[in-house]
């Protein structure tokens, strides 16, 4: 019990970073009605995007300084590569079969590793990520890590960023209105491409930052990184309820204390002590999703999609 508030920490950020990269999905789907599989690698390669900007600094270049300019690059990169699916693999396909989009999200998941693989040989084996300067942060019990500390700060400022947007602004309207009805947004004045692509953007910023969070928090990025992150993301995505920015992130938060939850005590239940422990941690996510949606098919939030049919 000494060890809870500390593991309850561990889990919220833990949760931020999945929310972050769920919010992506949950956009998407909310607006278009397609599951972006590929979003998990769109995560990655922001990662890489942000090592590469490292890279290229001249030596010696202050990491307070060069955080900033690698998430505009992180910011870039994904974005770039999400708006380019969404207009030469999904768009082409928008008036098809349902099945085809989903095929054509795997089959770019895949393009975008091994694509990854070749542009960085040493990709192979995991990259090092340059970490910020200084210990961890003592606050009575709990430790923080100092790469954590920018998570702490970055998730709750894009969430509330993002937020204003939708509900705010003009464009976020016509988001809203695209979600609902894309016909009707058409004849009121809504440009439903244009607002497509601006949700692929926003959710691959998203999870851009949550790449660079996630390099600084376990110091490395590797080719495959965002494939099971990208999984337990769209696991939180309808946890929260699909389709609802906020529920990602709540999806998202649950589904991180419950994993750090199930990784630390699990093992202390008579009868249980082969079920715990870190190699245990994506079954219990996976239990954890399961149980919720045998109770509440629509997720925490519930959903936020129109019905189309």
């Amino acid at each position: 019990m000494n060890e809870l508030p500390q593991q309850l920490v561990n889990g919220l950020l833990l949760g931020s970073m999945y929310g972050l990269v769920a919010v992506g999905y949950t956009m998407v789907y909310g607006i278009v009605q397609l599951i972006n599989f590929a979003h998990g690698e769109i995560f990655m390669t922001g990662g890489f995007g942000a090592l590469t900007v490292w890279l290229i600094l001249p030596g010696g270049t202050s990491m307070w300084v060069a955080l900033p300019v690698m998430i505009i690059g992180a910011v870039i990169v994904a974005t770039t590569i999400a708006v380019g699916a969404e207009r030469f693999a999904y768009r082409p396909l928008r008036g098809g079969p349902r099945l085809a989009p989903l095929i054509t999200a795997i089959g770019l998941s895949l393009a975008l590793q091994y694509a990854v693989w070749v542009w960085y040989p040493e990709a192979k084996s995991a990259r090092t990520f340059p970490q910020i300067p200084g210990g961890p942060i003592e606050l009575g019990p709990i430790t923080i890590q100092t790469g954590d500390v920018f998570l702490l700060i970055a998730a709750p400022i894009c969430m509330a960023v993002l937020a204003f947007f939708v509900m705010r602004t003009r464009v976020g309207r016509g988001m809203q209105a695209t979600a609902q009805d894309p016909d009707t947004a058409k004849l009121m004045g809504v440009n439903t491409d244009r607002i497509i692509v601006i949700a692929f953007a926003l959710g691959a910023a998203m999870a851009a930052v949550g790449a660079v969070a996630y390099g600084l928090k376990y110091g490395v990025v590797d080719y495959k990184m965002g494939f099971l992150l990208g999984l337990k993301a769209f696991t939180a995505a309808v946890l929260g309820g699909i389709g609802n920015i906020y529920g990602a992130m709540i999806g998202g938060v649950v589904l991180g204390i419950a994993e750090t939850m199930a990784t630390a005590y699990v093992s202390h239940i008579p009868g249980m002590e082969q079920l715990g422990g870190q190699s245990w941690a994506d079954v219990w996510a996976f239990v954890l999703l399961i149980v919720v949606l045998l109770a509440r098919p629509q997720g925490l939030l519930g959903e936020r999609v129109a019905d189309r049919a």
